[in-house]
């Protein structure tokens, strides 16, 4: 079965970076389409950025088109996820997961068939 482990987060004020990591293991990552969802306190969980098992096939949400990029490294079966430009309402938990179905679909979709356990990112002063 997929593994996921997120790792990256913390506290940043607003306008800083961090860079979100999802090590996969169990599966070989290129097999499967890799999400980034979020879910914070009273709000429903977003995808946040979705990519395929093509460099070129990636989707964003509107929200964070521009100031987050999507990248995986199938040498070390690892997605990243740089956050830029980072806002107070980007607080949240942001969770990982695997799928077979294409980047697109799964991020409208928010939908994953394995989840890691979540990475907490505040923004705040």
């Amino acid at each position: 079965q997929v593994q996921l482990v997120e790792s990256g987060g913390g506290l940043v004020q607003p306008g800083g970076s961090l860079r979100l990591s999802c090590a996969a293991s169990g599966y070989t990552l290129d097999d499967y389409a890799i999400g980034w969802f979020r879910q914070a306190p009273g709000k429903e969980r977003e995808g946040v950025s979705c990519i395929g098992s093509s460099d070129d096939s990636a989707y964003y949400a509107d929200f964070v088109r521009g100031r987050f990029t999507i990248s995986r490294d199938n040498a070390k079966n690892t997605v990243y996820l740089q956050m830029n430009s980072l806002k107070p309402e980007d607080t949240a938990v942001y969770y990982c997961a695997a799928d077979r179905f294409t980047a697109k679909a799964m991020c409208i979709m928010t939908s994953g068939d394995y989840w890691g356990q979540g990475t907490q990112v505040t923004v705040s002063s």
